[in-house]
């Protein structure tokens, strides 16, 4: 009885493995016939594209199809989808859960950074971006092709689409807001095949849910974007903080209070702080003197001292951020990293929230010799751009929260360690608030989060009308990963 048992068991194995094979050869059979390039697997286009922002996330896809065109992304989802695969598309593979390689194992990857062309309308001043583009490459040819610009993030090598379609906060953002406020149209590839233009006035409600959640609902192929004349010099600075656990929550709240009521829209800044240091740094949209004259009412009260600024250029002051080369584009080496990281979204960090952060910073991280940092980026104030924008106007929910706070921690051979190290200090935060006066950043990812609680965090009270989006316009999950959208059972748009 046992051999025949084990010889059924080994025939089902069998026909599995077999099936798998089958159904793997109609996906490159089918992928061949759509004129798509595919990624041989183990080339050097394969092991590029297939390598994670962060190790510690390696997934192995079904494919990895490299479409130049918007006809050969049609015919590659429609594989996809025909052969029963989950589609994901891929710009930048910067996510902190390698979201843009599915997330797990199996999915059809669409890399898109071969489509990088930006062109601008010097007419109008609008760009149109190929959805595959880096951040660096477009502002290095905003810039070049008419002095504009767009608000974005530091890293150069972070894609457009991921960031874009889920907020985009940066060093430009509370003087011009989320890299989301300067899209006004997009294309995109739905789910049942079809391209159709989103826009305030055109598929507003693609429009409203790619902007905050667009990962769900489709394949952007390209982007319109508004822009600016950015200044022609900006002055970056680090300051310093003397802080100490008997000081930390009173310069947290005078922080607050500064950021709240004081902070000018032309400055933008976080706290920085590691193990051994706490620092503010950013970029101030002027000079020197001018400068200082913004920072002083808060330096008066938290301590601080302005250790370094420099007046550059504009182009400099994004080379400042950038840890790279600023124009990437393909081919584009990824550099790996391997920690866990997670979110908060925070309407004010002071009180009884402050003193239990500010405990397990002095009690706890300071003795941790894993390389962590803390980031506190100033999201919101009564003079950000991101506070001033509507907030209907896009699906992006916590633009109510004043931070953005992001704790990092590198996991080389402990991640369950660095895992409750970076939770234990979150829920320190977050104990004694309502859950109204926080979420997550999507942008930010938490491996940690189950699909539920995920997307309760990243989409808050917009998450019933996205949810029945889903319903809509991807009811077979076409695109999913594991923290993606669920769709409404019932679709209705509300």
């Amino acid at each position: 009885m046992h051999s025949k048992l084990v010889l059924c068991l080994g025939l089902l194995a069998g026909l599995g493995q077999s099936a798998l094979l089958n159904r793997r050869a109609a996906l490159e059979d089918c992928l061949s016939g759509s004129s798509t390039m595919v990624d041989e697997v183990g080339s050097d286009d394969y092991n590029r594209d297939i390598t994670p922002f962060n190790r510690r996330l390696s997934f192995k896809p079904a494919a990895i199809a490299v479409p130049t065109t918007v006809e050969q992304i049609k015919s590659a989802m429609a594989c996809g989808s025909k052969l029963g695969y989950k589609v994901t598309a891929k710009c930048g593979g910067h996510s902190y859960a390698s979201l843009g390689l599915g997330g797990e194992d199996g999915h059809l990857i669409l890399e898109l950074d071969r489509m990088n062309s930006v062109k601008l309308d010097k007419e109008t001043n609008i760009a149109t971006v190929d959805s595959g583009t880096r951040l660096g490459h477009l502002a290095t040819e905003l810039f070049a092709q008419g002095n504009r610009a767009i608000s974005h993030g530091t890293c150069p090598g972070v894609g457009i689409s991921g960031h874009v379609l889920h907020g985009g906060f940066g060093m430009s953002s509370h003087t011009h807001g989320l890299a989301l406020d300067w899209v006004i149209g997009m294309n995109v590839l739905l789910a049942n095949g079809t391209l159709v233009h989103a826009s305030e006035t055109e598929n507003k409600d693609v429009y409203w849910g790619l902007l905050g959640a667009g990962s769900n609902f489709g394949i952007v192929t390209s982007y319109e974007l508004k822009t600016f004349e950015p200044p022609a010099n900006v002055t970056w600075f680090v300051v310093n903080l003397p802080w100490k656990k008997n000081t930390t929550v009173a310069g947290l709240e005078a922080l607050e209070d500064y950021a709240l009521n004081t902070q000018p829209a032309e400055l933008n800044m976080r706290l920085y702080a590691t193990r051994q240091f706490t620092q503010l740094e950013g970029s101030y949209y002027g000079n020197r003197t001018d400068l200082e004259a913004a920072l002083e009412p808060l330096l008066n009260k938290t301590g601080g001292k302005l250790a370094a600024a420099q007046t550059v250029s504009w182009i400099k002051g994004l080379e400042h951020f950038a840890t790279m080369k600023l124009n990437q584009t393909y081919p584009y080496t990824q550099v790996q990293e391997e920690f866990y990281g997670k979110s908060l979204e925070l309407k004010g960090l002071n009180g009884t929230a402050a003193k239990g952060f500010t405990d397990y910073w002095f009690d706890v991280a300071k003795n941790e010799t894993a390389h962590w940092y803390i980031q506190l980026d100033i999201h919101g104030g009564k003079n950000s751009a991101v506070w001033k924008a509507d907030s209907k106007l896009t699906s992006y929910v916590h633009r109510d929260k004043l931070y953005i706070l992001q704790f990092y921690i590198t996991t080389s051979g402990a991640p369950e360690k660095g895992i409750k190290f970076v939770n234990d200090w979150s829920s320190a935060t977050t104990a004694p608030l309502a859950a109204s006066d926080w979420g997550m950043y999507f942008n930010y990812p938490d491996t940690n989060l189950n699909r539920t609680r995920a997307q309760e965090m990243y989409w808050g009270s917009n998450l019933g009308k996205l949810q029945k989006l889903k319903g809509e316009l991807d009811p077979h999950e076409l695109f999913y990963y594991p923290v993606s959208l669920s769709p409404a059972q019932k679709p209705e748009l509300a």
